[in-house]
């Protein structure tokens, strides 16, 4: 039962979802010297995995808060993923970012907020008023879930179109673990 009141729920947002975002996603991510990507709480671990996996497409990325991270520049892309667009530690790194000249993008379940009206592009997983109260779905599950399945779809978008197979993909694997 509650599988499927999961998988029902995260259908519905990803069928409300711009299906173009996995295209226009794909470019900025192309159209960027490196990419960042950050995100706080349950957010962010969907942020590292969406990181791992543009590793093994062959994107330049790294994770933001993390002690090896490189300082962003001008021609970066920094990706944020925020259901509430209102997280204040993102808000600063979005502001931080926007000063020296990278691009900002917004993954989020509003369209409008603070770290979307300094975004040059706010992708919204679903529509707002699918993130009432669930029951079974507390405190963002439905954004957190709804986004990883959004990113896993744009990798395989990506992997896809650029014909980049799985062995390829393993060479990029981290093989120290």
């Amino acid at each position: 039962m509650h599988q499927k009141l999961i998988i029902d729920k995260i259908s519905s947002i990803l069928e409300a979802t711009d299906s173009s975002y996995d295209g226009k996603l794909t470019q900025l991510l192309d159209n960027a010297k490196r990419i960042y990507i950050a995100g706080a709480g349950r957010s962010k671990l969907v942020g590292n995995f969406f990181a791992m996996r543009l590793v093994h497409s062959g994107y330049d990325v790294s994770v933001v808060g993390e002690v090896v991270t490189p300082s962003i520049k001008n021609g970066d892309l920094l990706i944020i993923i925020s259901g509430s667009g209102e997280t204040e530690q993102l808000i600063a790194f979005t502001k931080s970012a926007k000063k020296i000249g990278a691009s900002i993008i917004l993954i989020s379940a509003k369209s409008s907020s603070t770290i979307g009206d300094m975004a040059e592009a706010v992708f919204t997983i679903g529509s707002a008023d699918q993130y009432g109260k669930l029951l079974g779905m507390p405190m963002g599950t439905v954004f957190e879930l709804s986004t990883l399945v959004f990113l896993e779809a744009t990798v395989s978008h990506i992997i896809h179109d650029k014909g980049i197979t799985e062995e390829v993909m393993r060479e990029r694997h981290a093989n120290l673990e």
